[in-house]
């Protein structure tokens, strides 16, 4: 399975002396009545470029579609890689790091635990599937699909998040990666220094882009899946899988509303964290064929997304329940995540030293994908972010989350506990205004695919835009954080609990639909 690489004529968005920013028009292409003038680019940075961009398996391409002509040739191994991309991505020691908050900020026993974990995985995985169907069909990468649904201008919006959330995942990445390093290094080696390792490799594989990327994360997985089965055989047997649900300031066992809400935060926070890839899932299927059934890419995200948060997630709320019975676990909890998982190989000696090292470098699976998405970003921002070449907004991109993991590498459970639930409002949100689109107001109607420019045949989003922003409304009201309460939440099972993402869903859905109603009704787009 080869991806389109370096220097393809159909790669290039740039022409002799400008950049031309508007969609010219093939023959079945609509084209804007007004296309934005062309931006000039100096001959020396045009030469300097395209050197670059010469360079052998580097993708010049940005958010340009993908035409049929271009994709790969259908094959049991490219679906095969849909489903082994997620896998790979995921099963990292990020994820397990939020399985542990079951029992050690919620206080939840092992069953609650992964019977929640499991749960929200199931609903955030079958968003993020859902949201992957469109890659193929429509070569365009997620957030230029979002403009059918939700408009031109409104669409940034969703965009600029999601570029904050990926951002977020990569400040995790690194700190985690460096805490590990650093427990491996018995302390020899700071935390800053694991984390340049993991951002500088992660800033290689995707600054070459789609080709590199795909092809790593094919293989991964394998060295991910050994250790941390080493890991399940070292530790298993401190694992508690009696540990009952309690009250980590009472030491009472969690019974009636106070049980209820743990769970629910718990679960909600577990949704978020497979849904935060909804934003994204399209953008690594523009190279599958057109007519790539929308079973099979959501069938296959599916399967990898959840074999692989559901796998990480379990060892994670095993470590943490084993910190309530181990001292040493407890202990090395009081120092870091990092330092927690890597003590899960004490009594392997060296050998668990290298497995805590191939941990932390599995990380890089994880970081890849958000930084190639979020460099995309850019581009679909304006005219005057598309000027600037993918490798390029993927050096700035590194550069922000490594600056912010250096920042927050002492308050990594506040970073899990408040960034994460955050980021998967707006997600679900944004998943229920496609969902609403699609289902009731787009059923059995055709896209025009090639139209990703045309603000003249794009929805104006004025209905999408307003369920967003009230949608958010009831995410407010409804979350609960270290740094803000919602009053709704603060109501819930007598203690208070997470229900944002519930709320903001409702709010969304309910509003948009007479909304997008009156919108086709008065400007019939």
């Amino acid at each position: 399975m080869d991806y389109p690489v370096a220097n393809h004529p159909a790669d290039i968005e740039k022409s002799a002396g400008t950049l031309n920013v508007s969609s010219r028009s093939t023959s079945n292409e609509i084209v804007a009545s007004e296309p934005a003038p062309p931006i000039p680019i100096p001959p020396k940075l045009r030469t300097w470029n395209q050197r670059i961009e010469n360079l052998t398996g580097l993708e010049a391409r940005g958010i340009k579609r993908v035409l049929p002509e271009e994709r790969h040739a259908a094959s049991g191994s490219a679906y095969a890689q849909m489903a082994m991309l997620w896998f790979s991505a995921n099963i990292s020691a990020n994820n397990l790091a939020v399985g542990l908050l079951g029992p050690l900020l919620f206080g939840l026993g092992f069953t609650d635990s992964a019977m929640c974990a499991f749960g929200g995985i199931l609903v955030g995985s079958a968003a993020t599937a859902y949201m992957s169907i469109w890659g193929a069909q429509s070569g365009n990468r997620t957030m230029i699909v979002l403009r059918y649904f939700m408009g031109y201008w409104p669409a940034k919006l969703p965009c600029l998040l999601n570029m904050i959330l990926m951002i977020g995942y990569g400040t995790i990445d690194c700190i985690i990666g460096g805490q590990i390093l650093s427990a491996v290094s018995g302390g020899s080696m700071s935390i800053v220094v694991g984390i340049v390792i993991v951002a500088l490799i992660s800033w290689v594989i995707a600054v070459f882009g789609m080709a590199l990327f795909q092809r790593y994360e094919r293989y991964a997985w394998a060295p991910q899946l050994f250790v941390l089965l080493i890991l399940i055989g070292s530790a298993g047997r401190s694992f508690n899988a009696s540990l009952q649900s309690t009250d980590l300031l009472t030491g009472e066992p969690l019974t009636g509303g106070p049980l209820t809400a743990a769970r629910l935060s718990f679960f909600s926070l577990q949704l978020s964290v497979p849904v935060s890839w909804s934003a994204a899932s399209s953008d690594f299927y523009v190279y599958d064929p057109e007519n790539t059934r929308p079973w099979k890419s959501f069938s296959l995200t599916m399967l990898g997304l959840t074999l692989s948060f559901m796998f990480v997630n379990l060892i994670g709320i095993g470590l943490g329940s084993g910190t309530f019975a181990n001292p040493a676990w407890l202990e090395a909890d009081g120092i870091s995540s990092g330092a927690l998982i890597l003590a899960g190989y004490d009594g392997l000696g060296q050998f668990g030293k290298f497995c805590g090292v191939v941990v932390a470098l599995g990380l890089i699976n994880n970081n890849v994908p958000g930084t190639y998405a979020s460099a995309l970003g850019f581009q679909v921002l304006g005219r005057y972010g598309k000027m600037v070449p993918r490798y390029l907004w993927v050096c700035v991109i590194v550069l922000i989350y490594f600056v912010c993991a250096v920042a927050g590498r002492n308050n990594l459970f506040d970073i899990l506990s408040n960034f994460v639930a955050l980021m998967g409002y707006w997600t679900m949100i944004m998943v229920a205004i496609v969902l609403e689109e699609h289902l009731i107001f787009r059923r059995g109607k055709l896209f025009d695919w090639t139209a990703w420019e045309d603000q003249k045949t794009l929805p104006l989003g004025i209905a999408a835009m307003v369920a967003f922003l009230l949608g958010w409304v009831g995410a407010i009201i409804g979350m609960y954080q270290h740094w803000y309460i919602g009053p709704v939440a603060i109501k819930v099972g007598g203690v208070g609990a997470d229900i944002g993402v519930w709320l903001g869903c409702a709010f969304a859905m309910v509003v948009f639909v007479p909304l997008r109603w009156w919108e086709l009704r008065r400007f019939g787009r």
